[in-house]
């Protein structure tokens, strides 16, 4: 079996605040001379146990990314409005961003690691339908899972549109979207293990050991080594912020469709390590298509693959070769 990983690196931002958890009280007093009604059975609450504590370390990194969030936002980074006049691109450039995005890997192992290299891969995609399940830690508040449920439905219905290919949200996912916080993601190991059967050592330390520096991350599995994906897992952080977090799950669960790798010249793209872009892009929306188009398949070599993206690439873009 063969395992692709890709992660989101961000740019450090200097400083780090503690950020003290927020305690509400509360109390029900009876007043001495009021004798109290009988409350009928159907008005008994049910007992509400309270969500899990959360670590000093899990608190401290939500403020951490709450600051590389507002760093970002503050130097006109994480666009949301999909690029315009000032972020032109022509079929070449289209056709030259797929081969970097799809065409090759951004890790490869090394030693029992994965690093970051990138290195020329064959063609990756889906041949079966994508089930996607969406779980969180514990510690995840209700208003949170709200918004993560509402982002992760709406963008993979833009998925499914954009690929022509079968993408819904599942009980029995073949894809699974964990929301963890950086103690649940330390111990999420033993899961991995049942949920991409092979996954392999070095994948797992990807996962459990992923350094700050590290926004998000997806591992997709190729279990017959011929570029057919047939399960994939993505890690959001938690502690993330709005923003940042559906940054997180636009990049990841896209790059875990076949587009594994980032480049410093695709814009406009969430494939840029550049933070220029935080959602998906029309640019985007094109590379899904030309990977998912019928012309092509699994396990294409880059050599047999890049003419023909290159001339769907024009079709596209409604220009001459």
């Amino acid at each position: 079996m063969r395992a692709r990983v890709g992660h989101r690196i961000g740019k450090s931002v200097s400083g780090l605040a503690l950020l003290a958890p927020l305690a509400v009280l509360t109390a029900c007093v009876q007043a001495p001379d009021i004798k109290p009604l009988p409350r009928p059975a159907a008005a008994v609450r049910p007992i509400v146990q309270a969500p899990p504590e959360r670590s000093s370390e899990s608190l401290a990194l939500e403020s951490y990314y709450a600051r590389v969030e507002n760093d970002l936002l503050g130097h006109e980074l994480l666009r949301t409005d999909g690029g315009g006049p000032d972020t032109p691109f022509n079929a070449r450039q289209l056709a030259a961003n797929f081969e970097a995005v799809a065409l090759n890997d951004e890790y490869t192992s090394v030693n029992g690691q994965f690093v970051a290299q990138m290195t020329p891969s064959n063609l990756h995609r889906w041949q079966v339908p994508v089930r996607v399940g969406l779980e969180f830690g514990a510690t995840v508040a209700p208003e949170a899972r709200a918004k993560d449920e509402a982002t992760v439905n709406s963008l993979i219905a833009r998925l499914a549109r954009a690929s022509g290919h079968s993408i819904t949200r599942s009980s029995q996912p073949n894809f699974h979207v964990l929301v963890l916080n950086e103690n649940e993601r330390r111990a999420i190991g033993p899961r991995l293990a049942q949920m991409i059967p092979g996954i392999g050592q070095d994948a797992i330390r990807s996962v459990v050991n992923m350094p700050r520096s590290s926004y998000c991350l997806v591992v997709a599995s190729d279990p017959a080594n011929d570029g057919a994906y047939r399960s994939a897992v993505a890690i959001i952080r938690a502690e993330h912020p709005d923003l940042l977090r559906k940054s997180c799950f636009h990049e990841e669960i896209t790059q875990g469709l076949g587009l594994a790798n980032d480049s410093p010249y695709a814009r406009p793209s969430i494939f840029n390590d550049d933070e220029e872009f935080a959602l998906l892009t029309r640019h985007d929306e094109l590379l899904l298509r030309i990977l998912y188009d019928r012309r092509l398949a699994p396990g294409m070599r880059p050599e047999t693959a890049r003419p023909i993206a290159t001339q769907i690439a024009y079709e596209l873009m409604g220009e001459d070769i």
